[in-house]
């Protein structure tokens, strides 16, 4: 079972995917490090709109930063990513195995209902 903290985070990583500005940042910082306002280049928001968007990827812990004097470099981190996606693989799993039981309940009924069928259109 999830402990309150990984729940957080999961929390932080979805509601940071949740956004297309977001998820275009990671794609860019996927393909290597880049300073902030290289990142802000294509969006036509201003440079405090994207920093905002930045520091939602930062709490979600899928950027890191480092700062080389007056140069903040952002580059991508995984883990969050990898974690959220191991997330929704149990919940899939669950509700798979969750539906096939369902399924073969159903199925079962049919095959019982098949075999012993009751008279339709009872008088009330």
């Amino acid at each position: 079972m999830p402990t309150p903290t990984t729940e957080v985070q999961l929390d932080h990583t979805l509601a940071a995917l949740a956004d297309p500005t977001r998820r275009a940042i990671l794609q860019r910082l996927a393909r290597g490090e880049a300073r902030v306002t290289e990142l802000a280049e294509p969006f036509a928001i201003s440079l405090n709109a994207v920093s905002k968007h930045i520091r939602m990827l930062e709490r979600a812990r899928l950027v890191r930063r480092r700062k080389a004097g007056r140069e903040h470099f952002l580059s991508f981190n995984p883990e969050p990513l990898d974690r959220a996606a191991a997330w929704i693989e149990e919940q899939r799993a669950f509700w798979n195995q969750q539906l096939d039981a369902l399924d073969s309940l159903l199925r079962e009924e049919d095959r019982e209902a098949s075999k012993n069928p009751t008279k339709k259109g009872r008088s009330s």
